[in-house]
């Protein structure tokens, strides 16, 4: 399995478990780039930054320090349930 294999099941896994009923879709553009769809009723009646806020605070650790094996979300899918 490629690292970024291992990183996507893991962007995956810290979502899923920290937004109630979450599904999360990762797919990776290469060097350290992800695109997010995370579909979740508990998004419903937030704004889109609380929203966003919600995602990046269960990977926030997997994009601290140079060498984080995330380097940016390139876009970010946010869908109700």
């Amino acid at each position: 399995m490629e690292i970024s294999s291992d990183i996507s099941a893991e962007i995956k896994q810290l979502i899923e478990q920290a937004i109630v009923n979450s599904q999360v879709e990762v797919l990776c553009g290469g060097n350290r780039h992800y695109t997010l769809t995370v579909t979740s009723n508990t998004f419903d009646g937030l704004s889109q930054v609380k929203q966003h806020q919600l995602v990046y605070a269960a990977i926030k650790d997997l994009m601290a320090g140079n060498d984080a094996p995330i380097h940016a979300i390139d876009q970010m899918h946010i869908k109700t349930s």
